[in-house]
């Protein structure tokens, strides 16, 4: 099956599609500017982009973690990626009520992972008739993504993307079944992997209250699973991700991207048989 975002095709073997931004909107200098980047960056290597970011992020380890700046604002930051920057944007939403709202701003809605499950906000996401992406829970065995995915497909959207994004493995730990990929491929969604989630290590740094991560395994992370043939890569990057207001320990460093660009493009190449 072939998606459109915007002028961007992904799935049914079309080159692999980069889906990058900072976790969550910080403020609207560093957004735009990082979106500038990413742009620029990918374009310089020939890679279609949508601008990841979260206008909110509803599910921090502590209650007294940077949420967002407010759902209104952080939505006029994404608006302005999308009419300044020229990017098209992917954003999670929590809830039924908040489909219509970012609906009015995002190319692409986010269906998190904690709530890939949840029968009224996959449907009320299907009905905005934007594309959804739907990220795979770390619970949940890639074959039963065929569920989340009907629910979409059954308010008659079919604009349906799956994201592998590391499976529970034991406490403090994820790990990446790359089986996984070919399984959800097999459904005829395009498949993203997201390479930088997948390094998490959710809630284990220490007994603080941030998540840790293991950010040295996201170029070989990456590398696997564009060799099996993977639609899009999904990349949290950020200009200085030590002091990220979120997932600090997990996010790329905005200056890696051509590199990883450069490997992956090359791998997706063969892969595909361009």
């Amino acid at each position: 099956m072939i998606v459109h975002i915007q002028d961007i095709v992904i799935g049914h073997r079309a080159p692999l599609v980069l889906f990058a931004g900072p976790c969550v909107v910080e403020n609207r200098t560093m957004v735009l500017r990082t979106a500038e980047i990413v742009r620029d960056t990918a374009a310089r290597r020939g890679v279609p982009v949508v601008f990841k970011s979260s206008y909110k992020k509803a599910n921090r380890t502590s209650a007294s973690s940077f949420s967002g700046l407010g759902i209104q604002e952080a939505l006029r930051v994404l608006a302005d990626v999308r009419h300044e920057v020229g990017l098209p944007v992917m954003t999670d939403i929590h809830s039924e009520d908040e489909a219509e709202v970012a609906a009015e701003v995002a190319d692409v809605l986010q269906i998190p992972a904690f709530l890939c499950r949840q029968t009224e906000l996959l449907q009320a996401a299907g009905r905005t008739g934007k594309v959804v992406n739907i990220k795979k829970g770390q619970f949940v065995a890639p074959d039963d993504m065929k569920h989340a995915a009907g629910k979409v497909k059954d308010t008659g959207n079919n604009a349906i993307l799956l994201t592998e994004r590391g499976t529970t493995f034991g406490y403090h730990n994820l790990v990446v079944d790359m089986r996984s990929l070919a399984i959800m491929g097999e459904m005829g969604y395009p498949v993203i992997l997201d390479a930088t989630h997948s390094v998490q290590l959710p809630g284990g740094s220490g007994g603080s209250s941030a998540s840790g991560g293991q950010p040295e395994f996201i170029f070989p992370i990456a590398r696997a699973g564009v060799g099996v043939g993977i639609d899009g890569l999904f990349i949290e990057v950020h200009p200085d991700p030590p002091r990220a207001l979120s997932d600090a320990a997990s996010q790329l460093p905005l200056e890696l991207l051509d590199t990883l660009l450069v490997q992956v493009t090359a791998l997706d190449r063969v892969v595909k048989g361009f």
